[in-house]
């Protein structure tokens, strides 16, 4: 990755303020948006066997990295609204999934952590 998560958080912020939108971007508005974008990315993949969906991710790529981009710049602003450390958030999260599913129990395995 070339840019942390607080740098690109700042220049999101920075676009935003630009703009005078902080007033629109509440943290309802920003999840709201996530979810929107997240159906625009999963649009892509609607109707798609396994092997069309990883054609379709080599072949739409660019368009998928936008919308993969647009859910990621949200998500970025919606926890510098509400503070929440993103990557510390992030960090805390794989740690509790380590535990939650050790690998000796979970590889190879699709189940949820409580029926490892």
């Amino acid at each position: 990755m070339n840019d942390s998560i607080q740098a690109l958080t700042q220049r999101i912020v920075a676009f935003r303020d630009a703009r005078d939108w902080k007033q629109f971007h509440s943290p309802k508005e920003l999840s709201v948006a996530i979810a929107a974008e997240a159906g625009e990315l999963l649009q892509h993949f609607v109707w798609q066997s396994t092997e069309q969906s990883v054609q379709r991710a080599i072949d739409r790529k660019q368009e998928i990295a936008s919308e993969m981009a647009d859910v990621a710049i949200l998500l970025m602003e919606l926890a510098d609204v509400l503070n929440v450390p993103l990557g510390e958030a992030v960090a805390d999260k794989l740690a509790r999934n380590e535990e939650r599913y050790p690998a000796d129990k979970a590889r190879g395995s699709n189940k949820k952590y409580n029926e490892l």
